[in-house]
């Protein structure tokens, strides 16, 4: 028996590494993916919201939806795991945690394959279009993208995991070419342009259906990346979305870095430029949201994390200061005083990370002052 915030769950907790062939089990390591999940959806406008959880393994996710955002957000609430096990288990922590005829109500449990569970007609009230998915898969989430984004709703939410960060980050470019059809870098910035490459996949997901999915939300944590995108219809706004999908340029010798519609190019330097992507080099974030789940943000243990996506410039590609003492073979800097100097912010993405608008000659200058 545990407990997570105010849910208790009957389930088994993995001996081992957790493994896609398991039982259905609780995974401890992303409570802070399902407390900030519950934050967004209760700072957001949308409200008699139907929710679908086609991946969802314990049901802890859905049983705190159930029982932690606020009145008036759930509508129905749709739950579905193709485990064996799943219904019972899922009732019978449903059972325990003492829930009202009203809320129980507004749950509907299923046990199919996901793309299937996705694609069936739920409910007539509703077309069997969702207000909001969430994807949570094991691995990639490239099997199930296209029927998600197929039946997410106008203004919808649509919530994307992807814990296969190996192929992500540029520890094995063949799999991200395959997986993602893009080229990532195996360098400081690969979390940030990892997460970018993923944007960009699910963003042509949408396209080919006049579907644009802007971020609203969206990070690197621990051993995953996390995307919320708002869905929005036409072809202007799709095109908007393609605009923004570009290339990084990245100079191995000084660490510039820039955006570009090409692949190629020279640095300032004299240095050729080796690139990432296509990628999404537009913001990461929705800023005003941001703002609002630092305030209201029940969760103590993600504050310190969320105010730093908070205050994070969002722009494209970072500095980072150790790479940069290396490279010209001196000590860092303290971290507040070149913030400071170039008018800086930090970055979820490294401890020794720096977000600017400043140039890479300003930024050496600075650093060697």
């Amino acid at each position: 028996m545990i407990t997570e915030e105010t849910i208790k769950l009957k389930v088994e907790l993995p001996e081992k590494d957790v493994d896609r062939k398991m039982p259905v089990f609780y995974n401890p390591l992303m409570k802070s993916n399902r407390n900030i999940s519950i934050l967004l959806l209760n700072n957001i406008s949308n409200k008699s919201l139907h929710l679908a959880l086609p991946l969802a393994g314990s049901g802890i996710r859905g049983l705190r939806f159930l029982k932690e955002l606020k009145r008036g957000k759930i509508k129905t609430l749709f739950v579905n795991d193709l485990k064996e096990d799943f219904p019972q288990t899922f009732t019978k922590n449903l059972i325990l945690n003492n829930f009202t005829p009203q809320d129980l109500a507004k749950v509907k449990i299923s046990r199919q394959d996901a793309n299937l569970f996705l694609l069936g007609q739920h409910d007539a009230e509703y077309c069997g279009y969702f207000d909001y998915i969430d994807l949570d898969p094991f691995g990639t989430p490239n099997p199930f993208l296209s029927s998600a984004v197929n039946k997410i709703k106008h203004q919808g939410i649509l919530a994307v995991t992807a814990t296969d960060t190996a192929a992500l980050t540029g520890t094995y470019p063949q799999a991200t070419k395959r997986k993602y059809w893009s080229t990532s870098l195996k360098n400081h910035l690969m979390h940030e342009l990892g997460l970018r490459i993923l944007i960009r996949k699910i963003q042509l997901q949408g396209i080919q259906f006049d579907k644009a999915l802007f971020p609203v939300l969206s990070y690197h944590k621990d051993h995953y990346f996390r995307v919320y995108f708002r869905s929005e219809r036409g072809k202007k706004k799709c095109d908007e979305l393609i605009s923004q999908q570009q290339y990084l340029l990245y100079c191995p010798k000084c660490t510039n870095y820039q955006p570009s519609k090409y692949n190629c190019g020279q640095c300032s330097c004299g240095s050729n430029f080796v690139f990432a992507g296509p990628l999404w080099i537009g913001k990461l974030f929705d800023k005003k949201l941001l703002a609002k789940m630092c305030k209201s943000n029940p969760f103590l243990e993600e504050q310190k994390f969320l105010n730093l996506l908070a205050q994070e410039a969002d722009i494209l590609g970072f500095y980072d200061l150790h790479v940069l003492a290396k490279k010209n073979k001196q000590d860092p800097p303290r971290m507040e005083m070149i913030l400071n100097k170039l008018k800086a912010t930090r970055t979820h993405f490294s401890t020794s990370g720096i977000k600017t608008q400043a140039g890479i000659d300003s930024v050496l200058k600075r650093f060697k002052e």
